[in-house]
């Protein structure tokens, strides 16, 4: 470097003439014609905002729905069918859950990203609380399918073997009386009347 001042008023007056002499009109007097974005021109940004903020709430608020929805489950889910609708019910919320999430972190919202984000962590807590007995993570084992319930027989009365030795019978009362197993009194049925 030289230990000469520079001269600013100088430079600038390159400068100038550089830049006009690229602005000036070609040879031939003709003015150049106006040049047009290369590309298609993008629309207003206020209709997509407002599009996008009502597409990212639309998602948190059917997260949010579907959340208070497995609170209030009105079914049994103890096992069986009624287990994996409820569990699908779960699998779903973490879904549209997980869609606001996305949403609301693509369009820089603060507040729909924290309710999505503990949306998918109450399904999953719900859906693990529901799941963790059935592979062996508690201290009491459940199972996925019920058990078999028998079908509803007649109630039967326990009938004896026919002893060889009478029982004894207290004084004063009748000795019951002994029906073999293998037969049933007739039904009675009342005799039609006569004319």
């Amino acid at each position: 470097m030289s230990d000469q001042p520079r001269d600013w008023d100088r430079e600038l007056a390159d400068i100038d003439r550089l830049v006009a002499k690229q602005g000036a009109a070609p040879a031939g007097g003709t003015t150049p014609a106006p040049t047009t974005p290369r590309g298609p021109v993008p629309p207003s940004p206020a209709p997509v905002r407002r599009r996008s903020v009502a597409v990212t709430w639309f998602w948190v608020a059917l997260a949010v729905a579907l959340a208070a929805a497995l609170v209030i489950w009105p079914y049994q889910k103890a096992c069986g069918l009624q287990l994996f609708f409820f569990l699908g019910a779960a699998g779903v919320t973490v879904i549209v859950g997980c869609l606001g999430a996305v949403n609301s972190w693509a369009h820089r919202r603060g507040l729909a990203h924290i309710l999505s984000l503990l949306v998918i962590l109450w399904a999953g807590i719900v859906a693990a609380r529901e799941m963790l007995p059935r592979v062996g993570y508690a201290k009491v084992a459940q199972t996925w399918t019920c058990a078999a319930i028998p079908a509803t027989a007649p109630a039967q009365t326990p009938q004896t073997a026919p002893s060889s030795q009478p029982t004894p019978t207290p004084a004063g009362q009748t000795p019951p009386t002994q029906t073999s197993p293998t037969t049933q009194p007739a039904p009675t049925s009342p005799a039609p009347a006569k004319p």
